[in-house]
């Protein structure tokens, strides 16, 4: 997530952004392989600066929910859905601890580059969990740790997968679309 003081910093928007990041893995390759249906609302859970946000608003009839907890990235998005005249964006500054969205309304969450900075994961999950819809798929985006790098917590894709299995989903395929990159598919189960 962002600074928890609302602040961020230029490097960070500038990374969010940047054309490197783009051609590493874009949004469009992401929304390619994810099974994205265009009655879907999404909830794009720490949203940034609308990467996955933008991209996904223009291939869907539902909403997308952009949610994150820094509201200067908000207003990003809300610029750039201006900008785009996209009508099915809703802002939702939210925290981790609990979701500001009804149970059962979400289709599909997007959670790129977020969950392995969120200690314990498993309450998170759980919530994530309620505002899906029954088969509603989470999809987890992060990188792989390297060796025993100090700088960021990472998770692996081994343990991204057991702490989704502990919170009742379904990996249902796993992509690694760059280096470092894995892509986890969830689903919902009962």
């Amino acid at each position: 997530m962002h600074h928890p003081n609302g602040k961020h910093s230029k490097e960070k928007v500038s990374y969010l952004e940047s054309p490197e990041r783009r051609k590493e893995f874009s949004p469009e390759q992401l929304l390619n392989i994810i099974p994205l249906k265009e009655t879907d609302n999404l909830l794009d859970f720490g949203a940034g600066t609308g990467y996955l946000s933008i991209p996904v608003a223009k291939r869907i009839k539902g909403n997308v929910y952009a949610l994150d907890i820094d509201p200067s990235m908000l207003e990003i998005i809300n610029e750039k859905a201006l900008k785009e005249k996209l009508t099915n964006i809703v802002l939702v500054q939210g925290s981790m601890e609990e979701l500001p969205l009804p149970d059962g309304s979400i289709d599909l969450i997007i959670a790129s580059l977020v969950l392995h900075e969120i200690q314990p994961l498993a309450p998170l999950l759980h919530q994530m969990k309620k505002v899906l819809k029954k088969e509603g798929y989470l999809i987890c985006l992060e990188l792989q740790p390297k060796g025993s790098s100090k700088k960021a917590p990472r998770i692996t894709l081994e343990g991204m997968e057991q702490e989704m299995k502990e919170a009742g989903f379904h990996v249902t395929e796993k992509f690694f679309p760059a280096k470092s990159l894995y892509i986890l598919v969830s689903q919902k189960t009962d």
